[in-house]
């Protein structure tokens, strides 16, 4: 039996199994050891705390928050808000990292911070069930709706293979930074849900995407849409049922996240806390062959925290 469908086929067995599980998983990340002190980082992985301690222990050694929102800038953070759940059932970014992610960047001087996501299930149900609007709001962000047409304008996408043009929100658009903070599941289609698969909620026609090899849809727009920085929720993360998840039982608690500006290795990174090989991840292969960023890890400066 390979290791991913082993995980898969106990995510609902004991503690004492499931835990076993989750450290086995996080070893393959957390094994090797960080760079020198000084050094900067491609990505930072933290494991141990809580949502809003780990992202601040993590973005203080990739810089602070200032090394990305600068003074004055407007700022776009993209959440996974698809579905109409509860926080438990992890089909949703954790609110309660999306609610530090925009206090930071206000600390670090941005006019505004808006939140969005094109959603699943019904938009206003899924934005206070997954508790991510009212979070938000209390933080001082616009929270705005991805689900109406008039929000999209036609972009090309000159290196794509299967995708050539798209429908791409305005605030991805028009603000100053992008932050991508998707959460770590299963997908039944994609295999994975993680950074380049949260793009999905930034456009407008992804019916196309799901019709047209959808592996390489997610990589060829990732040629075009780069975030400025990719925060990978794996506090609780959905290993089966996914992307919606049936129950609680499809989930296990990780308490890790990852950030990276790169894309590529940010999922390729999280793919091996899932229990996956990267390259067993068809469309972090394909970006990878079309030069967007790197799914070896060894050629990067990871700086590994364990709280």
């Amino acid at each position: 039996m390979k290791r991913r469908e082993f995980i898969i086929k106990t995510a609902g067995a004991t503690l004492a199994s499931t835990t076993a599980m989750v450290f086995g998983n996080l070893n393959t990340l957390f094994a090797m050891q960080n760079p020198p002190a000084g050094e900067s980082y491609d990505m930072v992985a933290v494991m141990n705390g809580e949502p809003e301690l780990m992202f601040d222990k993590a973005i203080e050694s990739m810089g602070g928050m200032g090394a990305f929102v600068k003074k004055g800038q407007s700022v776009v953070v993209k959440p996974n808000i698809g579905w109409d759940t509860n926080v438990a059932r992890a089909a949703n970014t954790n609110p309660k990292l999306v609610k530090r992610i925009i206090e930071q960047c206000f600390n670090a001087g941005a006019s505004e911070v808006y939140v969005f996501d094109y959603t699943c299930d019904e938009w206003t149900k899924c934005y206070e069930n997954s508790m991510i609007e009212p979070m938000a709001k209390e933080a001082g962000a616009k929270v705005i709706t991805g689900n109406s047409e008039k929000y999209y304008r036609p972009v090309t996408i000159p290196d794509g293979v299967s995708l050539k043009e798209a429908k791409v929100h305005e605030l991805i658009l028009d603000t100053d930074v992008f932050i991508n903070v998707p959460i770590l599941k299963h997908h039944s289609s994609a295999d994975l849900s993680i950074a380049m698969k949260n793009l999905m909620g930034v456009i407008w026609d992804r019916r196309f995407w799901h019709r047209n090899d959808l592996h390489q849809c997610i990589a060829d727009f990732t040629t075009y849409c780069k975030p400025d920085l990719n925060v990978i929720d794996a506090y609780r993360v959905m290993m089966q049922n996914g992307p919606r998840g049936v129950s609680e039982s499809d989930v296990v608690t990780y308490k890790t996240q990852i950030l990276a500006t790169n894309i590529v290795s940010a999922d390729a990174a999280a793919a091996k806390v899932f229990g996956s090989d990267p390259i067993d991840i068809p469309y972090i292969a394909k970006a990878s062959e079309m030069g967007v960023g790197t799914y070896d890890l060894s050629k990067l400066n990871i700086n590994r925290i364990k709280l």
